[in-house]
């Protein structure tokens, strides 16, 4: 925890001794935190508050733990709007901010001066933006529950937290539901997304030129997309888990030199869409149950994959391409459910390369309704001709040393727990 955040909470600030004031519904919270010295302790009682109030000093503002003490805006502009330094807002209800997106209206709005800002254990619902990270270095928002809205459609909702070029923030241990996207990021680096859980949203996490970052240790449920990574580059994505995805579990475009590793995407249209996303490391990760394992298309290049499972997927790769890719690492590939080998020298890996795709899934990609053909004996000729003459094969994907025992990782063994 930064410094001063700590000589907050502690309730000392500067050398200091902190005064801790006690403040009832019945008084101007806005009036308070202006008397208020800076490094003072406000304690909220239970009660409603009124909002739309800025802190422009170092302050603790807290409420019960149970979370009692209820703020609640003017339903336009930010609830809170922290414009100091080494602001903790801990154990409160946050309620009720203005609903345009334009305007940048939050239900806790953390401005580019609002450094070390320490924001946990709160109830976040029903605002726009649950939480605004606008520029602020180096920010920790923490184990509170973020709820959107739902009397605008997911379009028009703000996302549980919106973060802009906040250097070293971090998003921790939050659940996020019923917004636009979890947690979507814009024009930042060095930051740290891990252990939050998304349901219900367009987006769990929504990454745009973000670099030098991590998103780890999270839980996607029921969203449209889990893991939407985009234009950033030298990201560490791990141990996440996403399942019931209605279009990707995980989204792969423009997102270079990167690894993905330790993750578990089940029941989605794709477990993996990757859209020239080059030089990447994709290692040890679990994608089943996937309508498609991999989407690989875009000129995706550089790419070291190796050490995944791929199991029960109706197609485990759709490859869009004419040149060959080896999908395996020092001379070990990937666990395929369907791939029926042999190990005679039991080293762990087949005996023969596997391919997922060929001649026909081409023709299927470019054409879905030659699908009606698939039972027909020209195509059954075509499929038995491959498999004696396998120069015919087309460019895509070959796995030259299949592993023959699918991994376990425990991102895999949580989601198993969770079942």
């Amino acid at each position: 925890m930064p410094a001063g955040v700590m000589l907050a909470g502690m309730g000392l600030f500067q050398g200091s001794q902190a005064a801790i004031i006690p403040v009832s519904p019945n008084d101007s919270l806005q009036q308070v935190i202006t008397q208020a010295a800076p490094g003072d302790v406000l304690r909220l009682v239970p009660g409603e508050y009124e909002g739309n109030v800025v802190i422009d000093k170092p302050l603790v503002l807290e409420g019960p733990a149970d979370r009692s003490a209820i703020i609640k805006g003017e339903r336009k502009g930010r609830t809170i709007w922290v414009q100091s330094p080494d602001v903790v807002i801990r154990s409160l209800t946050v309620t009720h901010s203005g609903l345009s997106l334009p305007d940048m209206d939050a239900g806790i709005f953390l401005d580019k001066t609002a450094t070390n800002a320490l924001i946990e254990n709160n109830d976040v619902l029903n605002n726009s933006v649950g939480v605004y990270v606008w520029g602020p270095h180096d920010a920790l928002v923490q184990n509170n529950r973020i709820v959107g809205t739902t009397e605008l459609r997911v379009s028009e909702r703000g996302n549980g937290v919106t973060l802009w070029n906040a250097p070293g923030s971090k998003i921790i241990g939050n659940d996020i539901s019923l917004g636009r996207d979890g947690v979507f990021s814009n024009t930042s680096t060095k930051n740290v997304f891990s252990g939050n859980r998304f349901s219900d949203l367009r987006y769990g996490v929504h990454y745009m030129y973000t670099n030098d970052s991590e998103v780890s240790g999270n839980i996607s449920v029921d969203n449209d997309i889990g893991y939407a990574i985009m234009f950033s580059e030298r990201l560490k994505v791990k141990d996440n888990i996403a399942f019931n995805s209605r279009d990707q579990a995980l989204m792969m475009n423009y997102a270079n030199g990167s690894e993905i590793s330790g993750n578990t995407m089940v029941n989605a249209e794709k477990c993996v869409y990757f859209y020239n996303a080059n030089n990447n490391i994709i290692k040890g990760n679990h994608f089943e149950g996937c309508d498609i394992g991999i989407h690989y298309t875009g000129a995706a290049q550089g790419n070291k994959i190796s050490e995944n499972a791929f199991i029960g997927n109706q197609n485990q790769v759709k490859y869009v391409g004419t040149r060959y890719d080896e999908w395996s690492v020092d001379g070990r590939g990937n666990y395929w459910s369907d791939n029926s080998a042999f190990d005679l020298d039991g080293d762990g890996l087949a005996d023969t390369a596997y391919r997922p795709n060929d001649v026909i899934d081409q023709v299927i990609w470019r054409a879905p309704v030659s699908r009606l053909l698939l039972n027909s004996p020209a195509v059954s000729v075509v499929r038995w001709a491959q498999s004696q003459f396998p120069a015919i094969l087309p460019g895509g994907v070959i796995d030259s040393a299949p592993i023959m025992k699918m991994p376990e990782t425990p991102s895999l063994k949580k989601y198993k727990e969770m079942q």
